[in-house]
């Protein structure tokens, strides 16, 4: 009786493992390729956290699936620029809009120029090359504002309260010269960009973040 057994269920059993080694093979993968070593890697965040960095509404705020996956950048530096990027292009390094501005924070093509960077195309096909260009511009914008910067932080014009990375928020919209102009004629130079933006709203949007990262350069210039 227990040869019957064997020959009935031990030996198709042993077939059939043998069938599965040969058919399925065990392979390993070669992680060579899937190493980080050497890399300067470009640390960003995605765009519902950047969504998540300008939305004033606390209730969406404390949405526990932000909190679980989503370091919260607050008003850190990293914070600015990546909040400020959602608005400039939903933090697409690739994307050019209709007028013609590149990148994740849509760059004119004039304003490279005085950052160093004379090859659009590259510079929209290079994200190291876009963030070291927005930090250059930052830093030029903040040393051609930085009389304003003093003079200005900490007063309110037309409701909104003025802080150094509103002023170099709206300067990457709209120039530092235009800036000069707001903050100058206490809001009665309110420039618009030509999608309505204003000047004031980007003030009172991009309001009260730390961005003492950016250190005042005249010559600052966007280099690999």
């Amino acid at each position: 009786m227990l040869k019957k057994i064997t020959n009935y269920f031990v030996i198709p059993f042993a077939i059939c493992a043998v069938l599965y080694v040969a058919l399925f093979p065990k392979t390993t993968v070669d992680m060579t390729n899937f190493s980080t070593a050497g890399l300067e890697l470009n640390y960003t965040v995605s765009n519902d956290l950047a969504l998540l960095a300008t939305d004033s509404n606390e209730e969406v705020k404390s949405k526990t699936q932000y909190n679980k996956y989503f370091p919260y950048l607050g008003k850190s530096y990293l914070g600015f620029k990546e909040a400020l990027a959602f608005k400039e292009s939903r933090g697409n390094y690739f994307t050019v809009n209709d007028l013609g501005y590149l990148g994740k924070y849509q760059f004119g093509e004039e304003t490279l120029k005085l950052l160093g960077v004379y090859n659009p195309e590259y510079f929209l096909y290079t994200p190291e090359l876009q963030e070291k260009a927005f930090l250059a511009n930052s830093e030029r914008n903040k040393w051609i504002l930085r009389k304003d910067i003093s003079r200005f932080v900490g007063k309110e014009i037309h409701g909104v309260m003025i802080t150094e990375s509103g002023i170099l928020a709206a300067a990457h919209l709209a120039g530092p010269g235009s800036v000069k102009k707001f903050l100058r004629s206490y809001g009665s130079d309110n420039f618009s960009d030509a999608y309505g933006t204003s000047i004031s709203s980007y003030m009172k949007r991009f309001s009260g973040y730390d961005t003492s990262f950016i250190k005042p350069n005249k010559w600052a210039k966007a280099n690999l």
